[in-house]
């Protein structure tokens, strides 16, 4: 289908070279001498973009763009003038213009503002295409190496990468191949996990950061001047990566990286470890009062504040003064938004942010979320949106003006969910559909992740023979009894508990204000 032009100057004869140039390129271009009369022609046409000279008798470039936007509000319309004024270009640009050009422009700048607005889309598609092609490749004989936990971490930010590119095309045929190679790095990075995470967590090789240990390594060390803890709960390293540009405009990024969850990845095991600074077995067994096994009753998460105020005893710093704030609903955030000049004079304030957690759950239960988080990229809109309209963006712009430093993490990402795995087990089983803990356990051995033994994982043992199986991948657990119920149910639903990239592998992020 011909493009269609409308090009406005009062010198618009002068232009015949240039409008001979677009016609041999195939554009179908049609001229007005007027601001009044562009804006007669957009009331009669429909163009694909126009191309309108700022200084003209009548109604001058401007006035005219005012008039064509609310006529035709979507049309691309590209600014040419002779001005170089500051004021004119902010002028046009404020009335939204597709592009700037200063006269005396060439035929070559105008056919690259052409593409520049009407084939952006498929060549940014063609070039992104071409370019995941050869990273593919890469990406694939990557996957072969005996990766280390670092090398995984780099892998899963290019996967992350290009999910996220390929989410802003128009073509989505590359889409399907980059989850397929998703799939096999989740393959491959559950069966690393299973090698070497008991090593780890027992000190018998070197690990990655890991998050017991994360506040005592890297938030303590940064605690000589006054900081703010953001732990926004289930915050997958792609969601986090949506969030970045709106932070951007407030901070200085110092320090970003992916650090290691620990099993279970739920919020129960590993913001406890996390504020604790202790595995879950050694926080049930050092403090007992602030652990709660899976089937006591009550919220798994409601001493926080104290493991970690005896965190900060162990490591000698009884001296900060520190504030510890939990949002679980919108008027919490506004509350401490508005109140947050009490926070301006301690050493140390932490926010527990659980917006995404609920989100994820509410994908599970509401038909109406279901239907806007369909697959990660709605998945990511969705928690994007939200931000930019929460108290925490207001909270963060406080902070910013404050000077204060920023440390934002999570305690463990989530996975989407797709095949069913068959488990039998007691009636008073945890609910999780990613990993289970209790006796008598019957499922296939060859389709999870076993610890026989909690005490080997530093996991609570509440019984001689219970023992924790863990999902791969984009498993999740379902029983036979209503089974295909159960799986249609929860089948691409949001979960987190397993082992998959998604869970695990989640961002560290140190801030500055501008």
């Amino acid at each position: 289908m011909q493009v269609k032009i409308l090009w406005a100057d009062d010198e618009i004869d002068l232009l015949k070279p240039h409008i001979m140039f677009l016609e041999q390129k195939g554009y179908e271009v049609e001229t007005v001498n007027s601001g009044g009369e562009a804006v007669e022609k957009c009331e009669e046409t429909a163009f694909d973009i126009i191309f309108l000279d700022e200084n003209m008798p009548g109604i001058s470039g401007l006035d005219a763009l005012s008039k064509i936007k609310l006529i035709r509000p979507l049309v691309p319309v590209v600014m040419i003038t002779k001005s170089e004024e500051e004021s004119i270009m902010e002028e046009a640009i404020g009335g939204k213009i597709a592009d700037y050009l200063i006269k005396p422009v060439n035929p070559n700048q105008i056919l690259l503002s052409l593409k520049k607005n009407l084939d952006q889309s498929k060549l940014v598609s063609e070039t992104t295409n071409t370019n995941y092609q050869r990273e593919f490749r890469q990406i694939g004989m990557d996957l072969t190496d005996n990766l280390d936990a670092e090398e995984w971490a780099d892998i899963y930010k290019k996967l992350v990468y290009w999910d996220i590119e390929f989410a802003e095309l128009e073509d989505q045929g590359m889409q399907e191949v980059l989850e397929m190679q998703l799939k096999e790095a989740n393959n491959q990075f559950s069966r690393f996990i299973e090698d070497n995470y008991l090593n780890w967590v027992n000190g018998v090789e070197e690990g990655p950061q890991l998050l017991h240990t994360l506040f005592k390594d890297r938030v303590h060390s940064k605690l000589d001047q006054p900081t703010y803890l953001v732990v926004v709960d289930n915050l997958r390293y792609d969601q986090y990566k949506m969030l970045r540009p709106v932070l951007r405009k407030y901070f200085n990024f110092d320090e970003e990286e992916i650090v290691y969850s620990i099993l279970p990845t739920a919020t129960q095991y590993a913001r406890n470890a996390f504020f604790a600074g202790l595995m879950p077995s050694e926080i049930a067994k050092k403090y007992p009062e602030f652990w709660s096994n899976e089937e006591d009753e009550g919220g798994k998460n409601n001493f926080e504040f104290e493991l970690l105020k005896k965190q900060l005893e162990r490591l000698g710093r009884k001296d900060l003064k520190v504030s510890y704030n939990k949002i679980t609903n919108l008027d919490a955030g506004k509350k401490l938004s508005d109140n947050f000049n009490q926070l301006e004079n301690n050493d140390l304030n932490v926010i527990v942010y659980n917006f995404v957690d609920m989100l994820s759950h509410a994908k599970t239960d509401m038909k109406v979320i279901r239907e806007l988080a369909d697959d990660e990229a709605a998945y990511r809109s969705l928690t994007e949106s939200w931000f930019e309209h929460s108290p925490l963006q207001d909270i963060f712009k406080k902070i910013a003006q404050t000077g204060a430093k920023v440390i934002l993490t999570t305690d463990h990402g989530t996975v989407r969910v797709d095949d069913a795995v068959k488990i039998v087990g007691p009636k008073n089983i945890n609910t999780n559909l990613r990993y289970k803990v209790g006796r008598n356990l019957d499922y296939n051995s060859k389709k999870v992740f076993q610890v026989k033994n909690p005490e080997d994982a530093f996991l609570p043992k509440d019984s001689i023979s219970s023992e924790f199986v863990f999902c791969r991948n984009n498993d999740f657990f379902a029983y036979p009894n209503n089974y295909n119920y159960y799986v249609n149910y929860f089948k691409n639903t949001f979960q987190h508990g397993g082992i998959s990239l998604e869970e695990i592998l989640i961002p560290y992020v140190e801030m500055s204000p501008k």
